[in-house]
């Protein structure tokens, strides 16, 4: 009896026991059996034959992957440092463990070499200001290296993209002379507009000289205003009450 129970003992602690496998919701474990692989299983509580049978377990989360700074020239010949980030996920199992020894450095690599060649193509304006395009281009290339590992390229993005100094005190000064150049556009827009409107006014007030007189005393009312000491008249005004005369009977003349 005593013999029996050591016996069960040494088949539950080291037989039963070690076979038992916990595979998160997050991942697929997939069992070796003598070096082939015979089976993927399924998030849970699972058990394989210890000693004959081992499991490794595939991660399915999107991961992600810094893409350290790369030195790259650009088409125009410009050095720039640009770094970026990829995200990725297995979707199969057995290709990312048999395809592949080690999937993240691969991708690592990959994506270090796809971002210096892509951006290698485009000139340093377009690598500001088409950056969406340059993501989407690396995503297809990279998906299309890490597809027979059992991996899909989600995203990339370039994070940062470090300029010279002299190219950027270049950048600065050309950034610098179009806004001088559209606010001098502006002003003189503006110099023409008043001049415009300025014609307008002088015909009218040739057209009603009264016109100017009413000018005059709200200038002077504006002076008033201030609490001057000093009011200067202007020399229309000495002739003011003659030509509201000349007015008035020119009105009714016109009505008449």
């Amino acid at each position: 009896m005593p013999s029996l129970l050591y016996v069960l003992f040494f088949i539950v602690v080291f037989i039963i026991l070690p076979g038992f496998k916990v595979v998160q919701q997050y991942e697929k474990g997939v069992v070796f059996f003598l070096g082939k692989i015979i089976s993927v299983r399924d998030p849970g509580l699972n058990w394989i034959v210890p000693y004959f049978q081992w499991m490794r377990k595939v991660d399915f989360r999107t991961m992600t992957m810094p893409i350290p700074p790369q030195k790259i020239i650009t088409k125009d010949n410009v050095s720039v440092d640009i770094s970026a980030v990829a995200y990725f996920k297995v979707v199969d199992a057995i290709k990312s463990i048999v395809a592949i020894e080690n999937v993240r450095q691969a991708i690592d690599q990959i994506a270090q070499t796809t971002v210096r060649n892509i951006v290698g193509r485009f000139q340093l304006d377009e690598v500001l200001s088409e950056r969406d395009a340059i993501n989407k281009e690396i995503r297809i290339v990279l998906d299309a290296h890490t597809e027979p590992w059992g991996v899909v390229v989600e995203l990339v993005e370039i994070k940062d993209i470090e300029l010279p100094e002299n190219m950027q005190r270049a950048m600065a000064k050309q950034a610098e002379a179009e806004r001088e150049k559209r606010s001098k556009i502006i002003a003189a827009e503006g110099e023409l507009l008043a001049s415009e409107k300025l014609g307008q006014a002088a015909d009218i007030m040739a057209e009603h000289p009264i016109a100017l007189q009413l000018r005059n005393l709200q200038t002077l009312a504006e002076i008033s205003i201030e609490k001057n000491s000093t009011i200067i008249f202007p020399a229309q005004m000495m002739s003011a009450v003659e030509d509201i005369k000349k007015f008035i009977n020119k009105e009714q003349a016109t009505k008449s």
